[in-house]
């Protein structure tokens, strides 16, 4: 579990496949420090599996669900990712509770300034429309973002100048894509109305029509 409060950005160090699998080498010295063979990292919004360490260096294997459903298989070498190490019970929740299990990779549709900010418009599949609210929670490559408002199949960010220079964000431009994750919460929420529309179905001539 981590929070989506970007701890260090990483370089991307060395990437070699193995079958369908990539072995990704990170360069992270902030985040390296303390971590051991076998810790979960957060590697731009995606739970990743440390499976060896080297000076300033730690390295995972991404296998073929995850190259799918992320960004990570579009990583070059000397590319930035925002790395996040596992959650303590006693660390502090500043952000949100994020699994690192990335729902869809989305589009950035805009990107403007305001004020001393920038406004990111983010775009999603339809399907995942009723999992967005204002003021609610989302982690876009493993940063924790409070969605300003929710439009048709996109949704509005303000992001400050600390997460612009602190984050990957600052690198990114229009038509990037990225990791998103939606409030986790949400969709507990929206499955339980799911199972009782499911549940209101059933009738009497339902269920004779099922042969029951």
């Amino acid at each position: 579990m981590f929070t989506g409060i970007i701890e260090e950005i990483g370089r991307v160090d060395r990437i070699e496949s193995r079958g369908n699998n990539l072995l990704l080498r990170i360069k992270a010295p902030k985040t390296s420090v303390d971590m051991k063979v076998g810790d979960s990292i957060n590697i731009d919004g995606a739970c990743q599996t440390t499976i060896e360490l080297r000076e300033n260096c730690f390295m995972v294997e991404a296998v073929e669900e995850t190259l799918k459903r992320t960004t990570l298989g579009q990583l070059k070498a000397g590319d930035s990712v925002n790395l996040e190490r596992a959650l303590r019970l006693s660390d502090r929740l500043g952000g949100h509770l994020v699994a690192g299990h990335v729902d869809f990779v989305g589009r950035i549709k805009s990107i403007a300034p305001k004020d001393q900010s920038f406004v990111f418009e983010f775009e999603f599949p339809q399907e995942y429309q009723a999992q967005f609210v204002d003021k609610g929670s989302v982690s876009v490559d493993g940063i924790s973002l409070t969605v300003v408002e929710v439009k048709c199949y996109s949704f509005t960010v303000s992001v400050i100048p600390f997460t612009m220079n602190n984050t990957t964000l600052g690198e990114k431009k229009t038509g990037h894509m990225v990791n998103m994750e939606t409030d986790l919460i949400g969709k507990y929420v929206e499955k339980i109305f799911n199972v009782k529309k499911e549940k209101s179905k059933i009738t009497e001539e339902w269920l004779k029509e099922k042969g029951w």
